[in-house]
């Protein structure tokens, strides 16, 4: 699987329509999305997937209102039940042979991991089979992944690569086997045999809780993310006081002390916490490592906080020639996800 900042041919989203995700935002939401693809098409193809011609109708408006090019826009029609588009769309690989090369022309396939609603919610049939549709679509070999004779069960936003074979996941999203179980009975070798199989991760860096407000059980990709080879950027709670606070530091010690795929430790870079956001009194998971790294740009969701800034100005460091910019997601933390969540990256041939 190569790693998200090397060159794409486009992002994936889903254009939103279940309202319940949203609970009474669901207008100010599609102009949030407008946005992510505006800048998006900065630098690539946004491809976008649509239930049918009046959804799509309804997103080439709203995207033409808000000054989107629409020659770097594609839509395909295939029923969606919800827009998590990171958890149930296609997750591109490249062969073997191309590993380690950035940029490389091999031909890309689309691995076939099962998806069942982060074992949570019941409205998921039409979402398990986006990435076999996608895949005829596009015309790409689909490559079903199973394990002990069943589907594999992956959301990409439990995974984070650095596309020469290390993978950053949770034990708690994967491992598991009482709350939110994806593969009942799976160890964490089994994880391991299948991750190196199907992703070319032979090396799997296993930190232990999400944050706080998860509704995923402990997807990585609100807690850390590599941002280069050799460098991850983990969140970190000031305030001793905060739910988060002690399992951060506990995610730390392990970086900290973890391998590369090479057998050299990784730099560990920090990124601010938000201060809490709640919806009816329930604690949302709002976290600047929901960013999305497009060709042209870094997009990195905002919460109105004070550390906003810093959040932004710490990963244009790591960045250089991409527009690191900021995007309004108070509205779709409301979700329960961002902008990382929304999106799949669809790797350049």
């Amino acid at each position: 699987m190569p790693a998200e900042w090397e060159p794409h041919e486009a992002t994936w989203l889903g254009w939103p329509h279940n309202a319940q995700d949203w609970p009474g935002k669901i207008a100010a939401i599609h102009f949030v999305y407008g946005e992510i693809v505006r800048k998006i098409a900065l630098g690539e193809k946004a491809r976008i997937i649509v239930n049918d011609e009046q959804h799509e109708a309804k997103a080439r408006r709203i995207l033409s209102d808000v000054g989107v090019d629409m020659n770097l826009v594609e839509f395909f029609r295939i029923p969606t039940d919800r827009g998590w588009t990171r958890d149930f769309g296609p997750i591109f690989v490249r062969a073997a042979g191309s590993a380690g090369r950035p940029g490389s022309k091999d031909e890309t396939a689309i691995a076939g991991f099962g998806f069942n609603a982060w074992a949570k919610y019941p409205d998921f049939k039409k979402d398990q089979k986006i990435a076999e549709k996608l895949a005829k679509k596009l015309k790409k070999n689909y490559l079903p992944v199973r394990h002990n004779g069943q589907p594999f069960v992956l959301e990409g936003g439990a995974i984070d690569v650095n596309g020469r074979g290390t993978l950053l996941t949770t034990e708690e999203c994967l491992l598991d086997q009482n709350v939110q179980v994806r593969n009942p009975g799976v160890s964490r070798a089994g994880y391991e045999k299948v991750l190196a199989e199907s992703l070319g991760a032979a090396n799997v860096i296993w930190l232990n809780k999400g944050i706080a407000g998860d509704d995923t059980h402990g997807h990585v990709d609100d807690l850390c993310r590599f941002v280069n080879e050799t460098t991850i950027v983990l969140c970190r709670e000031s305030d001793g006081n905060d739910a988060n606070y002690q399992l951060l530091e506990e995610n730390r010690e392990i970086l900290e002390g973890s391998r590369l795929e090479n057998g050299s430790r990784p730099q560990v870079e920090f990124l601010p916490m938000p201060a809490p956001l709640y919806y009816r009194r329930r604690r949302l998971p709002a976290s600047y490592a929901n960013f999305l790294i497009t060709n042209a740009a870094v997009l990195v969701p905002t919460f109105n906080d004070v550390n906003d800034r810093k959040a932004l100005g710490i990963l244009t460091e790591f960045f250089p020639g991409r527009e690191v910019v900021g995007i309004h997601a108070v509205d779709l933390v409301w979700g329960l996800g961002t902008l990382h969540c929304l999106s799949q990256q669809q790797p350049a041939e």
